[in-house]
């Protein structure tokens, strides 16, 4: 249910789980989080998702069951973001819940018009990841950070372009080649200037 290709040092990550809206399982999770563990080795690295929603967050049977509380969720958050190569979640549709992330760890974010973003944990009785609320505040601030968690609120993608949670909102048949374009300086350098940059951004 984790798609991984390798092209020439660029890894390509796709949640392949479309019957179910990509929604994410103890299995999954574990498979992606060994994925980006091993990434240190990538010189860029593209996290998307089959068909027309990216992630609706955690199964719901594996949530209830202790997965929506497993530290699964920020190890691969973490693991992401301490890669040394450029990171992009191209967003094929909507992204829910824990999925974010993952999305908020990677170092660029673009998406579809269709897209929404929200993480209704209060509603689901549940809190986030520790670091979730953190890099969504550095992002758009606490204000609308707030306004996603607390209140539950659907962002359109036109939204998450203005706050600055999307950095680029594109059509569908677009999604990928923009996002091959952005990595291409990436790639085209030597490793350990992006690492050096990745560094001086942290």
């Amino acid at each position: 249910m984790i798609d991984l290709t390798k092209e020439d040092g660029l890894w390509i990550v796709t949640l392949n789980n479309p019957d179910k809206a990509n929604a994410l399982t103890g299995a999954m999770l574990s498979d992606l989080l060994q994925i980006a563990q091993d990434a240190t080795e990538a010189r860029a690295l593209i996290l998307t998702g089959k068909g027309r929603v990216f992630s609706a967050g955690a199964d719901l049977d594996e949530a209830r069951a202790g997965l929506a509380t497993s530290d699964l969720w920020e190890k691969l958050s973490g693991a992401i973001a301490a890669l040394p190569c450029l990171t992009v979640a191209a967003l094929n549709g909507t992204l829910a819940g824990g999925a974010n992330g993952m999305v908020l760890a990677c170092d660029l974010r673009i998406a579809v018009p269709e897209a929404k973003v929200f993480y209704p944990v209060m509603k689901l009785g549940f809190l986030p990841q520790p670091s979730d609320p953190k890099r969504m505040s550095a992002l758009i601030g606490p204000a609308r950070t707030k306004l996603i968690l607390m209140a539950g609120q659907k962002i359109t993608a036109a939204e998450a372009y203005e706050f600055g949670l999307i950095d680029r909102v594109v059509e569908p048949d677009a999604l990928m080649p923009t996002a091959r374009a952005l990595v291409v300086d990436s790639l085209a350098a030597k490793p350990e200037i992006a690492a050096g940059i990745a560094e001086q951004c942290r």
